[in-house]
């Protein structure tokens, strides 16, 4: 690795926050396997507001916390196909959100997914990472265990 790179090393597993949805902490796979970031979304419903495409979804940013929930509403920016680890092939929403890791922070795309039998909430793909993020897979969490010092809203305080 030169000694002049100056993308950020992560670990294989890391806590991520998406501000623009108002997920404070959420725990992510940095997946090189996977082209796209995957979120996991629940509830998920479109609709069109002064010209935009726009959609509704609900989401369980920790797993196995289903007293924690968020109402996020995003611009739809695109629907495309994508094939999962098994090979199924799913229609997806993408929205275009920023993603916070350690000290940076950038816009990613995002398609919407039911991920609740998995292990992460979401999957961090190669285009998102892309001249930013070098992965080093014996590491995990090198930014911290986020979730633990921050607290969510419950349901009764999800944001829109």
């Amino acid at each position: 690795m030169p000694s002049d790179d100056s993308r950020l090393c992560v670990g294989w597993r890391e806590w991520l926050a998406l501000p623009d949805l108002g997920i404070d902490a959420i725990k992510a796979k940095i997946d090189t396997g996977a082209r796209t970031s995957a979120l996991h979304a629940f509830e998920v419903i479109p609709f069109r507001q002064d010209g935009r495409d726009l959609i509704r979804f609900r989401i369980h940013p920790i797993q196995r916390r289903m007293d924690i929930a968020f109402q996020c509403t995003a611009e739809v920016i695109d629907r495309r196909w994508v094939s999962d680890s098994g090979g199924h092939k799913e229609l997806r929403y993408v929205i275009r959100t920023s993603v916070c890791l350690g000290p940076d922070t950038w816009a990613i795309e995002i398609t919407l997914t039911d991920r609740d039998p998995m292990r992460f909430r979401m999957l961090l793909g190669r285009t998102a990472m892309l001249g930013r993020l070098l992965v080093d897979p014996e590491a995990s969490y090198l930014f911290g265990r986020t979730a633990r010092r921050t607290r969510h809203a419950p349901d009764s305080m999800a944001r829109e």
